[in-house]
């Protein structure tokens, strides 16, 4: 890893010898996490002329657990690639690091619920969850190692106002299952059997497990 950090990137990255990485999503949720962890992180996100969104789209047949781990691997190697054309074009503003990758998926038996198109499916998940105790999975990607952390999440019986209010709250979109946890939803939960880290989209155990080796100490 390069330890020389330009002032292109937060200053506080420009201690030589501190570990620092790069984080190759638009989740503020896993910036919270990684700064609740006191790892130092620059994001590394998509040009514009990426297709993000295609990484994520499903494959007939294809399990909850192997889409998520596919699709965290796919966003590593894109942001890889991503980071050596940036550091090829200015050394200096992108110096190469080790680049951190994840993916949140929620799934119900083996159906997949990604993040609601508009209203109706965001209203269409939210239904085929209450009452009922789904999985959260989320992959981790660090130097191409894989770490996946998966949960079960109980939830009480909805009905049709909340799901309504939710809704209308803007809160299920962009996120997988349309829900948050650390949110509105959490008055809806009952019972989670796993790390509530990894529901909210970075579980800190499995990705501190991943930093170690790398220098990081917790």
């Amino acid at each position: 890893m390069n330890s020389t950090v330009s002032a292109s990137l937060p200053a506080d990255l420009a201690n030589e010898g501190q570990p620092w990485l790069y984080l190759a999503s638009q989740s503020p949720r896993r910036r919270q996490l990684l700064d609740q962890l006191g790892v130092r992180h620059a994001l590394l996100l998509p040009d514009a002329d990426e297709d993000a969104e295609a990484l994520e789209a499903e494959r007939a047949g294809e399990s909850p657990d192997d889409y998520v781990q596919r699709v965290t691997l796919a966003k590593w190697h894109a942001a890889m690639a991503r980071m050596q054309a940036r550091f090829c074009r200015d050394a200096e503003a992108w110096p190469l690091g080790p680049v951190l990758c994840a993916d949140t998926t929620v799934a119900l038996g083996s159906t997949i619920l990604g993040k609601p198109t508009d209203a109706a499916d965001a209203t269409r998940m939210l239904r085929s969850l209450s009452g009922r105790t789904h999985r959260v999975l989320t992959a981790v990607c660090v130097h191409g190692q894989l770490r996946v952390s998966a949960s079960q999440v109980r939830w009480r019986a909805l009905d049709d106002a909340e799901i309504e209010r939710y809704v209308a709250s803007g809160e299920p979109f962009g996120k997988a299952g349309a829900y948050a946890i650390q949110g509105r939803s959490g008055a809806w939960t009952e019972h989670i059997d796993g790390s509530y880290s990894g529901i909210m989209g970075l579980p800190l155990y499995d990705t501190a497990e991943l930093l170690k080796p790398m220098g990081w100490s917790f």
